[in-house]
């Protein structure tokens, strides 16, 4: 098993080729993320983990399932088969430390989206609350709360999320309690984080700031 240098990145793509997710976009991008494989030169299969994800490409390798790098800092990992036979080696191993979960994909085409009808969400924004993008301030405070973490947990500094992210956040007296932020970022677009603190759910909230 090898970690996989920046330049050597394009030699795993083809064990990816077929998937369609950001977060792998932004690891062979040469963006964010790690990736290691069987081999750096003549990879079959490979992994790449980007934030809490993790993604398995190729012929299914144990010790790629096993590889859980020590700096990583999450309570869990994310661990996304591309096929069954992925599936069932991470059950192997991981039998009493695993559960099932759903992802949904949305849609990334530029266009998807029709603007007046997401901008006119936000004319329900509730009275009381307040709009702002995420600033140095604001940027500072979701990295010290557990529950806005992730809104710029994969910027470093601010210097690099003012470059490469993008947020808005709901404040009610000037306590942030909302919020749409980049989780992560590729060529040409960003995947989104959105949340909301627990008691000030089910009042569009997160809906208005992820159009904003």
């Amino acid at each position: 098993m090898e970690r996989i240098k920046s330049e050597d990145l394009p030699k795993i793509k083809p064990l990816f080729d077929s998937w369609n997710e950001t977060l792998i976009w932004s690891c062979l991008q040469g963006h964010m993320g790690c990736a290691w494989a069987d081999s750096s030169q003549n990879p079959m299969s490979a992994q790449i983990i980007v934030g809490d994800f993790c993604f398995f490409a190729g012929i299914p390798n144990m010790e790629l399932v096993k590889n859980i790098p020590d700096d990583f800092h999450s309570d869990s990992i994310l661990m996304i088969p591309q096929t069954n036979a992925w599936a069932e080696m991470i059950e192997k191993i991981y039998p009493f430390d695993n559960e099932k979960t759903l992802r949904y994909a949305i849609k990334k085409e530029p266009n998807a989206f029709n603007r007046e009808n997401l901008l006119s969400l936000t004319e329900k924004f509730p009275p009381g609350y307040e709009l702002k993008m995420i600033d140095e301030p604001l940027y500072n405070r979701a990295k010290s709360e557990s529950w806005s973490q992730d809104f710029c947990s994969q910027f470093p500094t601010y210097k690099d999320y003012q470059a490469h992210g993008l947020g808005v956040m709901a404040l009610y007296k000037d306590l942030p309690v909302s919020g749409a932020s980049s989780y992560t970022y590729y060529n040409g677009g960003i995947e989104i984080e959105i949340d909301t603190k627990s008691d000030y759910r089910r009042k569009g909230l997160a809906l208005a700031c992820a159009q904003n």
